[in-house]
């Protein structure tokens, strides 16, 4: 990854096309920075699995676990893997690219073991703080490459019309300049949605479901699906990554120690349970922009605030367009097969390990059922 400063003052456009500060440093809020001054960090994430099969259930046992992407955000710079498999190999063979580390076992009576550790680089993705979109402009023709047009389109959790189009076609009125369309969707998302800690794992993200029931709750996935669903209901690329958290969150630690990642003093973290869901958007002439309204409904729940505390609002204006990276994404897999095919098809998405036995899954939103552990450490 080339070296650059996210660390700069910088400003974010407001709604009304003024410019306000993101957490900056100078105000009374000011958050404690990161250890590395560039914003780079680097994890050790190990993951082990014991899988257990389903009760009733025997005979060839697979397993396909997300691997990280490179990225400009992360880089893995070292991947391990050890086990009692009878194969493994890595592919990114399926629609999205979604790198992929699949394994088999010949018997779900063996012992089914596997390690992998993964050496993982990252480096907060800052585009608006650093003042990249400054001198930005929207083009008077607008164009999408090939591989961005296909975020334009719905999957059976994320359609477009019916009343995912209708919302947006309310949320964003006149508006057509399409980052002030993509603040004005956040900003609605963000202040109307909230996080519904009974949902399991981190939701299913259906979308029209949601919409439709009137009780706009959910978890990461479910909060991110209707930000990208409603930006693609007006013609603005948008997608998940699916993804884990890795540690301590420092800029935003700032204004909840638990909502957006924690570790103990030696940087070591449990993020079993770690899994998130990030979203982003593509903007004409620019490239792709972070967001992450969900977790601005996570740190509002977690610290028992309204939604107009000056802290939520801090942490509100910085998600859209930054992302802190004590987190790895995975890929942007939504509603397709898995390589090789797995009986049990489409997946919802690809943010948890997924293991079948004789084509009979295995609950993947629990850890000790599944049964898998992933233990972080930071490097300082």
């Amino acid at each position: 990854m080339q070296r650059r400063n996210f660390l700069k003052s910088a400003a974010i456009l407001s709604t009304a096309g003024f410019i306000t500060p993101v957490l900056a440093s100078s105000s009374k809020s000011s958050v404690v920075e990161p250890s590395s001054s560039d914003g780079r960090r680097r994890f050790i994430l190990t993951n082990t699995y014991h899988l257990v099969a389903p009760e009733g259930s025997e005979g060839v046992v697979k397993l396909w676990i997300p691997l990280p992407e490179d990225t400009q955000f992360q880089r893995v710079s070292k991947l391990n893997f050890t086990g009692s498999f009878k194969d493994a190999y890595i592919s990114s063979n399926n629609s999205y690219g979604a790198k992929t580390l699949f394994a088999t076992w010949p018997d779900a009576k063996d012992s089914m073991t596997m390690t992998v550790e993964l050496d993982i680089e990252t480096l907060d993705w800052e585009p608006v703080k650093s003042g990249a979109l400054t001198h930005y402009r929207t083009p008077t023709q607008i164009h999408y490459p090939a591989d961005v047009e296909r975020y334009l389109l719905p999957t059976k959790h994320m359609p477009i019309n019916g009343i995912v189009k209708q919302t947006a076609d309310k949320i964003v009125g006149s508006e057509t300049e399409p980052l002030k369309q993509a603040r004005l969707i956040y900003l609605w998302v963000s202040a109307n949605m909230f996080r519904d800690n009974s949902v399991i794992g981190c939701g299913t993200g259906d979308v029209a479901s949601i919409l439709e029931s009137g009780k706009l709750g959910g978890k990461c996935t479910d909060i991110n699906s209707v930000f990208v669903a409603l930006m693609r209901a007006v013609g603005i690329p948008a997608r998940e990554m699916f993804g884990i958290r890795l540690g301590q969150a420092i800029k935003m630690g700032h204004y909840s120690k638990k909502a957006f990642g924690s570790a103990d003093d030696k940087g070591a973290a449990d993020v079993s349970g770690g899994q998130h869901c990030r979203a982003m958007f593509y903007l004409a002439g620019y490239g792709w922009l972070p967001a992450d309204p969900a977790d601005v409904t996570k740190m509002r729940l977690t610290e028992k605030k309204e939604h107009s505390d000056p802290a939520v609002q801090a942490v509100n204006d910085y998600l859209f367009g930054n992302w802190e990276m004590n987190w790895v994404g995975f890929n942007y897999g939504r509603d397709f097969d898995l390589f090789p095919e797995a009986e049990q098809t489409p997946l919802n998405n690809f943010g948890y390990p997924y293991a079948e036995v004789d084509g009979d899954p295995v609950n993947y939103y629990e850890p000790k059922v599944f049964a898998y552990d992933y233990q972080s450490i930071e490097q300082r």
